[in-house]
């Protein structure tokens, strides 16, 4: 089967916001600063609330899990 290419969009964000998530906490662990990271994070958080509310897919996909990290 093959899978939606807006759903592929949202799950590869979701896997990249994860990965800045836990990128922006080593940086600051390692007391470094964060500020680019934190706002291509911003960018991405919107890009999926785009994409997640373009697609009205019946809310099988939540954002508010991501919002967290």
């Amino acid at each position: 089967m093959e899978e939606d290419p807006d759903t592929y969009r949202i799950l590869r964000l979701r896997a990249e916001i994860l990965e800045l998530g836990s990128a922006i906490r080593q940086l600051q662990r390692a007391g470094l600063d964060d500020a680019a990271a934190q706002l291509l994070l911003g960018r991405k958080r919107a890009q999926l609330e785009h994409l997640v509310k373009a697609n009205s897919t019946g809310g099988a996909l939540n954002t508010a899990d991501i919002r967290r990290s």
